[in-house]
């Protein structure tokens, strides 16, 4: 099945109150009985049936997590709203909190945005991977997963290949500095 959220066409972050207005909405127009005596009576129902059991996934998945008193799909909802006000300290405690169990693909999806922002890349990445792997269908996911591999290819070119600035990084700059104190530091002089 494609996903859920999809297929209602909500956000993964919406609310019970979201989820079951677009159910709603979908179930009054793709209903069997408007399409009675159509050609497109077929297609209704094989619709309806799909928006059916996506609503009925997200419900069992949200009553899952609450009935486990593990993370729901409002609780990372509540962290994502940390993460895009910019408060990732917040958002990474609440995310360490999840037990090993409770950590499925949006866990691993937060948690590199959370490294990521904080300068993490090599663990952002190892998240987006993960959070791919266990939902490949989720676009959000591998395009924070792109974005990163992007990212990394153009500071791999930029410090190879050289920036059009300058020929360095702030990595040759920082090992520059460090070796000017140690030879100052060898003669006596100390910087």
């Amino acid at each position: 099945m494609t996903n859920p959220y999809t297929v209602l066409g909500v956000d993964r972050t919406a609310t019970d109150d979201e989820i079951k207005k677009a159910y709603r909405e979908l179930a009054k127009k793709y209903h069997p009985d408007n399409y009675a005596n159509s050609p497109l009576a077929d297609l209704a129902q094989e619709k309806m049936k799909e928006i059916n059991e996506a609503y009925d996934t997200i419900q069992r998945e949200r009553a899952e997590g609450a009935g486990s008193g593990g993370y729901t799909y409002s609780a990372f909802a509540e962290i994502r709203s940390y993460i895009e006000k910019g408060d990732f300290y917040e958002a990474g405690i609440r995310l360490d909190a999840a037990r090993q169990s409770e950590r499925n693909a949006e866990w691993f999806y937060l948690k590199g945005r959370v490294n990521e922002s904080r300068g993490f890349f090599f663990e952002a990445e190892r998240c987006y991977e993960t959070a791919c792997a266990m939902d490949p269908q989720n676009h959000e996911y591998r395009e924070a997963a792109e974005r990163l591999r992007n990212n990394a290819q153009g500071f791999d070119n930029r410090r190879y290949g050289g920036s059009p600035a300058c020929g360095c990084s702030v990595c040759d700059v920082c090992a520059g500095i460090m070796c000017i104190d140690c030879c100052c530091d060898c003669m006596g002089y100390g910087c």
